[in-house]
């Protein structure tokens, strides 16, 4: 049974009362931006109370419960249950008052507001009225105190120094608001409701009751909850000695990847979301506080071990140092399961630091060449999971891993595969682009060269250009002896990993003629560079001679998989079939786009979709747009011209058969819909791509490529997106893009932006692909608006059928002022559309 009452702080706070915040809540964490709303609704209240003296302002409840603990007589002592942050808060902002009070009016408000609102002041031992967790504690202390550790770098410290600056500014506001009235509103105007329990209830099923959703806490801090209301006698001890240590190792997400990486070693079906109602399920079975305990204590030393998995520097072992830092390089955090198995067998003495090396070594490797034969993403998820409870355990441990990742279909190329694919294979559109960087950064350390290069700043250029020049044309056509033209000959060249390398004159090279790159490489101090430089002209021949050598490096370096492997088709055929399937009605695809995509020739293609029955083989289109001359219905007896069919589905023909060329959809567009492209997001700098200044860099690229006239165009835009309220956010691709983002990931939606900006490519991505799954853009309504108010532009015509895709147009359309002010007004539009109602609720408790 529990009361309810309407309550201000003045009256929770007042007489001798303190209130504990028990072991088992999370550490004070709000943020600015918590702060900030507080701070509005109590400015906002104490402008109200000056007109109305009663007004109130409702912020949220306090669920208490009586302490276990007795204390002296006339001491009334509480659990908080529920809304320890919010009443942390209320107090941070009651010290910074009274330490502003106290300096520029009169001592006597120190004393004040300590002996009634902060302190017992007859009361030694229990002279807090609010105890926080222990390790906020000392950064509360100093609050109190006010002593010079007040506002320290911590969560409690930076909440003071945000009041402190916002007192600091009363007087220079466009109302100013006294002090005192802003005293008064916070402690009769802030309106709580405090519920109490009544003594002997179960305060962790209230707890959690009111925090199981996930909502409000983290796994691991309902986890934390749970195991120290197992630990009534030992859970001070225990928290002290092993929790705290622990938390204090890892961010919130990091703790919670523990606890499920824990689960995974027993079950790799096990969902991330489920991490606490699993870990509860299995501790529910332990019976004594000494089983609990025990448990406390594996996670600890699990967690020394998932702490050097995220921090490679601090292993001891070279070699496992080198792998780690490798592996945590590249991005996939499914790896980590493996990891820390290899790593715990280590601790428990069954596996040799250069055993784990070498298991590590063939995890790189499976990484490695994977994306270079196009199958990066392909089943990773469930083939890395599942590796510790499927490999052999009666093996060494890094034959276990190889022989289990060279078993059935997982794609780890044997050497002849390989050697095969590097040719072909559009290496730049397959999986994430810092992951292709890293590939050409390891291949070139692997040269061992001694001169310093900061290869972290590099950037993946294409010798052979993206965009063929007339010079550049005579080059490739001086190599054809058959019937391919030289732009489809370029179409299947130009991504490959034979015609890539580093450079961090990217966008001076652009689509200069070879001869001109020549120099530019030979100096660059890059021997994947030096090594074109020394050839005398750039067509296919060299291309395909130097993919020759490059895998013979690449097996040299990563070694491949047993001679289990199996029979695995060189050609992806279903990654075709994949992008097929995917492509919508209204648009149409060439053989030869088909044919780059999947590594092979438009020949193949042709035979496979003439012999294989595959969905939608009619809207695959000779380049010029017009249905090849042999083309068959696979359906017996069909006869209906397939250009019929096409212009049913929306496709547009001109008077010559020939389909529109708005709506072809390129290489690039397809590997996007048979997802072998991860998409740029604006996310965090990778602690591999070093300590670089992105907006600087998306600038010094932009300059460096575009014409003065389109530099500045753009900067205009993004001076007005920022203007209007937006923020930007940048990629950690070699090509550094630019987010126009109309919310952050903090909002309640997540966030949100509706183009990506490309520097050295010129390029206007719009992100229809992401809006698809981002409120309010998901209704396909909005979106179509968006791709209408962009066709209004000069030279953007994007298709309907590219509503599902990332299309996009050049930056020089906005150089032209009119078309630059236009799309300003649609980005307003986007923006206003995209700040959708967040909740009003105060509540991150």
């Amino acid at each position: 049974m529990v009361t309810a009452q309407e309550t201000t702080l003045q009256a929770l706070l007042e007489g001798a009362k303190q209130y504990h915040v028990p072991l088992y809540q999370r550490t004070y964490s709000w943020t600015e931006l918590q702060l900030k709303r507080i701070w509005d609704d109590v400015c906002q209240l104490a402008r109200d109370r000056a007109e109305h003296p009663s007004a109130t302002h409702f912020i949220g409840s306090l669920v208490l419960a009586p302490s276990p603990a007795m204390g002296p007589v006339g001491v009334a002592e509480y659990l908080v249950v529920d809304g320890q942050q919010r009443l942390t808060t209320l107090t941070i902002l009651l010290c910074a008052i009274r330490d502003r009070r106290a300096e520029h009016e009169s001592e006597k408000h120190r004393l004040r507001l300590d002996q009634q609102y902060l302190t017992n002041p007859f009361e030694e031992q229990r002279w807090l009225k609010l105890v926080p967790t222990q390790a906020d504690r000392d950064a509360y202390v100093a609050c109190v105190r006010s002593t010079p550790q007040a506002g320290g770098d911590n969560a409690v410290g930076r909440a003071y120094r945000f009041f402190a600056k916002a007192l600091d500014g009363l007087g220079a506001a466009e109302e100013p608001i006294a002090i005192e009235r802003i005293e008064s509103a916070v402690i009769t105007g802030l309106a709580l409701v405090a519920i109490t329990a009544k003594p002997g209830d179960n305060v962790y099923r209230i707890f959690e009751s009111l925090n199981n959703t996930g909502l409000t806490l983290t796994q691991a801090d309902l986890l934390r909850n749970y195991i120290f209301m197992r630990l009534p006698n030992r859970g001070q001890a225990v928290y002290e000695s092993l929790w705290l240590p622990l938390q204090q190792r890892f961010t919130p997400t990091e703790l919670v990847l523990l606890f499920w990486l824990d689960l995974v070693h027993r079950d790799p079906k096990v969902k991330q979301t489920d991490t606490y109602a699993s870990q509860q399920a299995r501790l529910e079975k332990l019976r004594t506080e000494a089983d609990v305990e025990a448990e406390v204590q594996r996670f600890s030393r699990l967690g020394a071990l998932l702490r050097v998995i995220l921090h490679p520097a601090e292993e001891h072992d070279p070699a496992v140092r080198q792998r780690l830092e490798r592996l945590n390089a590249w991005g996939t955090t499914t790896v980590y399961p493996v990891l820390l198995h290899l790593l715990d067998r280590r601790d428990r003495g069954t596996a040799t630091s250069e055993q784990i090396a070498a298991a590590m070594l063939y995890l790189e490797s499976f990484f490695v060449r994977r994306l270079l034969i196009g199958r990066s993403t392909m089943n990773i998820n469930r083939i890395l999971l599942a590796v510790v409870t499927e490999m052999d355990r009666d093996l060494p441990v890094h034959e276990a891993v190889r022989r289990y990742l060279s078993t059935g279909r997982k794609y780890w190329a044997a050497d002849a595969s390989l050697r095969v694919l590097v040719r072909t294979i559009p290496f730049y559109l397959n999986g994430r682009a810092s992951q292709r960087n890293l590939v050409l950064r390891w291949l070139e350390e692997s040269h061992g060269s001694k001169e310093p290069v900061a290869l972290e700043k590099l950037t993946i250029e294409h010798v052979l250009p993206q965009t063929l020049s007339d010079e550049w044309r005579q080059m490739l056509a001086a190599d054809l002896d058959t019937d391919e033209t030289p732009d489809e000959a370029h179409d299947g060249l130009v991504h490959t990993l034979g015609n890539l390398t580093l450079t961090g004159y990217n966008s001076e090279l652009s689509n200069k003629p070879f001869a001109a790159k020549r120099i530019a490489l030979a100096k660059s101090g890059i021997q994947l560079s030096r090594d074109i430089a020394d050839r005398q002209r750039w067509g296919c021949s060299e291309i395909l001679a130097r993919a020759d050598a490059l895998a013979d490096r690449i097996i040299a370096i990563w070694p491949g998989p047993t001679e289990e492997t199996g029979n695995q088709s060189d050609v992806p055929w279903d990654v075709l079939a994949k992008a097929l399937a995917e492509l919508p009605a209204g648009s149409w695809t060439t053989y030869g786009d088909l044919a780059a995509l999947i590594g092979t020739a438009p020949q193949p293609v042709g035979n496979r979709l003439a012999t294989h029955p595959t969905l939608n083989a009619h809207r695959v289109l000779q380049a010029g747009g017009v249905v090849a001359g042999n083309f068959k219905w696979l359906e017996p007896g069909r006869t209906d011209d397939p250009r019929d069919v096409l212009r049913a589905e929306g496709v547009t023909f001109d008077q010559n058969g020939r389909a529109d060329q708005a709506q072809r959809l390129t290489v690039e567009e397809l590997a996007q819909l048979a997802g072998v492209t991860a998409p740029d997001l604006p996310e965090p700098r990778r602690r591999a791509t070093g300590d670089v200044d992105r907006a600087a860099r998306f600038m010094e690229q932009l300059t460096a490529a575009q014409t003065p006239a389109v530099a500045t165009a753009t900067a205009v835009v993004l001076d007005a997106w920022t203007t209007m309220g937006g923020i930007l956010g940048y990629g950690d691709g070699d090509e550094t893009s630019c987010f126009l983002l109309a919310r952050g990931k903090e909002h309640e939606y997540g966030n949100i932006w509706p183009v990506t900006l490309y520097p050295s490519s010129g390029k206007c991505e719009v992100v229809f692909q992401h809006l698809s799954i981002r409120t309010p853009f998901d209704a396909v309504a909005l979106r179509e608006e968006l791709r209408q108010r962009l066709n209004q532009l000069p030279g953007v015509q994007i298709a309907a059928a590219k509503l599902a895709l990332r299309p996009g147009f050049p930056l020089t359309v906005l150089a032209d002022t009119d078309a630059r002010e236009a799309l300003l007004d649609h980005l307003r539009w986007f923006y206003g559309q995209a700040q959708v109602p967040a909740s009003d609720e105060l509540v991150v408790d």
